[in-house]
């Protein structure tokens, strides 16, 4: 069963920094990509930054160039999104998915955890 279950959540003062974990299991991680979304109440999904695991293309959508780094540790089946100079903006609820990643963008997600709260007051 594939299963991704996102971690790291939290409230933050602006400016702030948070590390977001996406822990992966039942399927082949290293030939696959995993990509990371977002989603604020009344708003659509937005995409925000993908790792493709077998190539080691990223993408990032430009609201988040320059503040947010995607990594992945294969060990641990494991991907992170490292948050930094946080905005209220980015308040949203997180999610992690696979999906497919290039360099020049990243698709919609296919299988997905639940999400985890990221709030960032002013």
């Amino acid at each position: 069963e594939v299963q991704l279950v996102e971690s790291g959540g939290g409230l933050v003062q602006a400016g702030g920094s948070l590390k977001l974990s996406c822990t992966t299991s039942g399927f082949t991680f290293d030939a696959n990509a995993i990509g990371w979304f977002r989603q604020a109440p009344g708003k659509e999904r937005e995409k925000i930054s993908c790792i493709s695991i077998s190539d080691g293309w990223t993408y990032y959508v430009d609201s988040v160039k320059g503040r947010f780094t995607i990594s992945s540790d294969n060990a641990k089946n494991t991907v992170y999104l490292h948050m930094n100079s946080l905005k209220p903006e980015d308040t949203a609820v997180y999610y992690c998915a696979l999906n497919w990643c290039t360099a020049q963008g990243m698709g919609p997600p296919d299988y997905r955890g639940r999400g985890t709260q990221v709030t960032v007051s002013s």
